[in-house]
């Protein structure tokens, strides 16, 4: 059994089903042997996007996704999309080869100090030295990166422990260039003893199973403390973002409950679409306003951070309530009444059980009610104000009453993908994906892949803006390879724009913002796909069409929309 095998033994052993790669001649033995046991190799053009890969595999399925990737500039090139993943607390798994162990220092090809640059992104890292500490170490980092706060791990594989010992032999015993020398002899004893080491307790192995995550549980006691409070409030509001969507296998469950509790909910992040496409209990609009009047907070795996300002949007006088599984962000910002540290989705299936005693707020969300009409109105104007190029906020009312059911919505770009989290709603849990806290630009590629292989009879629809859409475009190669089904719709308006509003208003300059309006869509074309340039709003329904009919047929699209600039995200940026 080579370390390939251990490895793809222990993967499947924990359900993974999907492996991302860039290759790499440090790495072969993983993927190969992964293949070998039925485990799906996706190879991507950039290492990042099999990290993003790997995190939207995670989100979606709630078993950590995992990326392997070659030595040196194989795992360098993951940083970014490593510490977005370590943000946006999502467990995956990254596997780097590594030289061999006995040339460690010694000048190898890409032979860095890789645990430097990699430790202070991860939860965990590990070095493995033996042969029989490969399948330790894995399960462990599965472990890990579900327990508690989810995140990344990594794991260094040294080359030599991925081969056949027969074939590691033969290496290192061209290395030494035998001799009778009494150097010579010493060097090849040397050498032996090594590998002997790299490969004591092999013989008649056996892969150890996986080991179960420990996630913090909360008590009847809370429950019932958060259940008083609820009842006892007029205002109350709840807010639920991606740190209650880690259970992947309870968001049916969760959702019911959000509808039973009754309790006005924003939801952001991950848990866009949670409670359907449309709901009687969900609001899009004013949060701000909502939570300044509320007099109970419920704040359900969400941060209070930039995203709440720093706390200043909570009514100061309110009851605040905050359930994460994270003992850091509880308490960040914010001086809590109650504080459950717990994973807020089981909570909330727990608190549920006592919706039949609560109030139906009927005042409070006709209030709110009234207030989200009113928005959706302005909204509906702002559309219909005629600019030059589409309007965007036009453009996304126009795809929301086109696109399927069987929809997944992936935000990648800043001003444009901002647009359509105001104007596009997510049809059913687990339909929306962003990058999360760290704001990053890139993860469009990346999580289409993941988000296809999860529900590969769906539509994936990225929305990209001009600027962020190079960071990815190239993966239409690999789409068309796999045949998925993905359509890119780009809004360009040759300009990083939610960068360039503050900065010429604030600087009289749009010094470095400024883009090209490029043909992307034939970029997809270049890779066997297809695509089109859309200058008329009235051209987007045909040209939604043919991309569904294109994705169809496994073939990827892209929708270049040329669209205009609006004052619709006016002083919306924040750091």
């Amino acid at each position: 059994m080579n370390g390939g095998q251990i490895i793809a033994q222990v993967l499947q052993n924990h359900g993974v089903q999907h492996l991302f790669t860039l290759c790499g001649g440090h790495i072969a033995p993983i993927y190969v042997e992964a293949e070998n046991q039925g485990i799906r190799v996706i190879d991507v053009r950039d290492e990042a996007s099999a990290l993003f890969a790997a995190d939207a595999t995670a989100r979606l399925t709630g078993v950590p996704g995992v990326a392997v990737v070659t030595a040196g500039p194989g795992v360098t090139n993951t940083i970014t999309a490593l510490k977005n993943a370590q943000m946006a607390q999502s467990p995956l798994l990254l596997l780097g080869g590594a030289t061999a162990t006995l040339l460690r220092n010694r000048g190898a090809l890409q032979d860095i100090d890789q645990m430097a640059l990699v430790k202070p992104h991860v939860k965990w890292a590990t070095i493995v030295k033996r042969q029989r500490e490969i399948a330790p170490a894995l399960n462990k980092a599965m472990r890990i990166a579900r327990s508690g706060v989810p995140g990344p791990v990594f794991v260094e594989l040294p080359v030599d422990l991925l081969y056949n010992e027969e074939i590691v032999r033969e290496w290192y015993g061209k290395k030494s260039n035998g001799g009778a020398s009494l150097l010579g002899k010493a060097l090849q004893w040397y050498i032996n003893r090594h590998v002997n080491g790299l490969f004591k307790g092999m013989q008649n192995y056996v892969v150890p199973g996986e080991e179960q995550p420990l996630i913090p549980t909360f008590t009847q006691t809370e429950v019932n403390a958060v259940a008083r409070a609820a009842k006892g409030a007029e205002r109350p509001v709840m807010v639920i973002s991606s740190g209650a969507m880690m259970e992947v296998e309870e968001v049916g469950t969760l959702c019911a409950a959000v509808k039973r509790l009754g309790i006005p909910v924003y939801l952001s992040g991950m848990a866009r679409g949670l409670t359907g496409h449309i709901s009687e209990v969900q609001y899009r609009h004013k949060r701000k306003m909502a939570m300044r009047e509320a007099d109970c907070i419920l704040l359900c795996g969400v941060p209070v951070d930039f995203r709440l300002d720093y706390g200043s949007h909570l009514n100061r006088r309110a009851r605040k309530i905050a359930i994460n599984r994270s003992r850091e962000e509880l308490k960040k910002n914010l001086s809590p009444h109650r504080a459950i540290l717990a994973d807020p989705g089981a909570f909330l299936i727990e608190l549920s059980g006592e919706a039949d005693t609560f109030p139906d707020w009927a005042d409070w969300k006709a209030q709110l009610q009234g207030r989200e009409d009113a928005r959706d109105e302005e909204i509906r104007q702002m559309a219909s104000q005629s600019i030059e190029g589409i309007n965007p906020v036009a453009l996304f009312q126009k795809m929301e009453t086109l696109i399927p059911d069987n929809s997944v919505l992936i935000a990648d770009g800043g001003d444009f993908a901002a647009t359509a989290s105001y104007t596009l709603r997510p049809r059913r849990p687990l339909a929306w994906l962003d990058p999360g806290v760290f704001g990053t630009l890139g993860v469009g590629g990346g999580f289409a892949m993941g988000a296809a292989l999860r529900y590969p009879d769906d539509y994936i629809w990225i929305i990209y803006g001009d600027g962020s859409a190079a960071y990815s475009l190239m993966e239409m190669d690999t789409f068309k390879k796999f045949g998925m089904k993905v359509c890119g719709i780009i809004g360009n308006n040759g300009s990083w724009e939610q960068i360039a509003r503050d900065q010429v208003t604030l600087l009289g300059s749009d010094t470095a913002t400024t883009l090209p309006r490029s043909d992307y869509h034939r970029v997809a074309e270049s890779f066997g796909g297809a695509g089109e340039r859309v200058e008329k709003l009235g051209d987007l329904e045909g040209a939604l069409k043919r991309a569904m009919e294109s994705m169809d047929n496994g073939v990827p699209y892209v929708i270049n929309a040329i669209i205009g600039s609006t004052d619709f995200r006016k002083g919306s940026i924040s750091m």
